[in-house]
């Protein structure tokens, strides 16, 4: 059974169609946080360092995380923002290939990574290129997991990467800002130089020394202090993934997408589809291009349809079957053939663009 819509804390009246950036808010883990405010930091204060087991939690975690990913016990460890953990990752994997001096990317990556991997370059100064080629281009997947974890099936241990970063605040609805993750393959976990060496990363991080010294495996990739509220708010998320098989996730993912477009392009022909029509190049999202697509997704919006907007021009919706079934998607688009047909997107109120898009 995939569909869990009950476990979602969902706004009545809303379809929601933009989890690919943000996942709602799990009902269980509204809960847990309060309970941890309240009875393990009002109530016990720093003893749960210890006695909540906070220090420990970005590898209990991150062993949540790894369960979905393909990935072992005790290679995969929270914490950070994603942008920290794509640096931690371009840059361990430089010192440890010095002799290649190539990043490679592509033009349809979050443009965050490109910006971490060019600071990077300017920064070492030695020689590096950031290479980057059309999506299509790119020979094998070289990417990371920011729109994989929780989307598509994946297995880390089989396709034997180095190294994997990845976000959880999109499927795994972990909440906003929640803690990214960053796998290391075993065999260079004892090795790797974790580029950003924080105190938590340190072999004895409570001996204070004044020279570092990295930890065994993939704890030596922890930075600084754990953030606990993001972390309980994950780990409550990540509880609701017990029992669910991705490739089941990922199969009832694509049937909704199927009905999606289908039920657009025979009735909204404004809209082009902007996404692969074959699904197995998609991930969990569909794009269609138009040319007012912004205003367009603000009139869909307060009507309750919530996607988001990329520019110049292209208008996406996720497809998570935890919370969607066929009935919210074709629901969804009566309301994209009403906005178009009576040109509700033509309203100056709708044109205004705010400061998140």
């Amino acid at each position: 059974m995939v569909l869990r819509k009950n476990l979602f804390d969902l706004p009545e009246g809303v379809i929601y169609l933009d989890g690919n950036s943000l996942g709602p808010l799990p009902r269980t883990a509204k809960a847990r946080v309060a309970d941890m405010i309240q009875d393990e930091w009002g109530g016990q204060l720093i003893k749960c360092w210890n006695s909540a087991g906070w220090m420990a939690q970005p590898s209990r975690v991150g062993d949540m995380v790894g369960r979905l990913i393909g990935a072992p016990v005790g290679t995969v460890v929270m914490g950070d923002t994603l942008s920290i953990k794509v640096y931690q990752a371009l840059a361990a994997a430089l010192r440890m290939r010095p002799n290649r001096k190539v990043i490679l990317s592509d033009s349809g990556n979050f443009p965050t990574d490109l910006y971490i991997a060019q600071g990077l370059i300017q920064l070492l100064d030695s020689g590096y290129e950031l290479r980057v080629v059309d999506p299509e281009d790119v020979a094998a997947a070289i990417d990371d997991l920011a729109h994989s974890a929780g989307a598509v099936p994946v297995d880390l241990a089989a396709c034997a990467c180095e190294f994997a970063v990845g976000c959880t605040y999109k499927y795994l609805n972990g909440g906003p800002g929640a803690p990214a993750f960053i796998y290391v393959r075993p065999d260079l976990a004892d090795a790797v130089d974790p580029a950003l060496a924080g105190w938590l990363g340190h072999g004895a991080p409570f001996a204070f020394d004044l020279d570092y010294r990295p930890a065994p495996g993939s704890e030596r990739m922890r930075g600084g202090t754990p953030p606990v509220i993001q972390l309980t708010s994950l780990e409550a998320a990540l509880e609701m993934w017990d029992g669910i098989d991705m490739h089941a996730v990922r199969a009832a993912s694509l049937a909704l997408q199927d009905v999606f477009i289908r039920e657009v392009e025979a009735r909204v022909p404004a809209l082009r589809l902007a996404s692969p029509r074959d699904a197995s190049q998609r991930g969990s999202q569909v794009s269609f291009a138009f040319e007012h697509g912004y205003a367009a997704m603000q009139a869909l919006i307060a009507r309750g349809v919530i996607g988001d907007f990329r520019a110049p021009d292209i208008m996406r919706f996720g497809f998570t079957p935890l919370y969607l079934d066929e009935d919210d998607v074709c629901a969804a688009v009566d309301h994209i053939e009403t906005v178009m047909r009576d040109r509700l997107w033509d309203d100056p109120a709708f044109m205004t663009r705010q400061r998140v898009t």
